[in-house]
């Protein structure tokens, strides 16, 4: 695919909007975040924030880091007709309710 046709595939609306999803993380969103970033850790990756002594455990740091809402890290939410859009998972945590927690 030519990269001009890429891009016309992404979202057309204003990067301000979400218009693919709920707007909030899924529970899947969340656990491969909380994954990936717990892998990280036990790799020996750098931690963000200044942890409690309680937090030892790399998914527990993740979880932390992931509560806290400063891990760098875009959504791409994908359709099946191959559009997309990027979302910052701060404004995914931002929405969030007391179901997804």
């Amino acid at each position: 695919m030519a990269k001009k046709e890429v891009d016309s595939k992404r979202a057309t609306k204003a990067p301000e909007t979400q218009v693919i999803g709920p707007p909030r993380l899924t529970r899947f969103e969340r656990a491969r975040i909380v994954g990936a970033r717990a892998l990280q850790i036990a790799m020996g990756a750098p931690v963000f924030v200044k942890l409690p002594k309680e937090l030892t455990n790399p998914i527990d740091i993740a979880c932390y880091e992931l509560s806290l809402g400063i891990l760098p890290i875009t959504v791409r939410r994908r359709l099946p007709d191959g559009s997309y859009q990027d979302i910052p998972i701060q404004w995914l945590l931002k929405n969030k309710t007391s179901a997804s927690e």
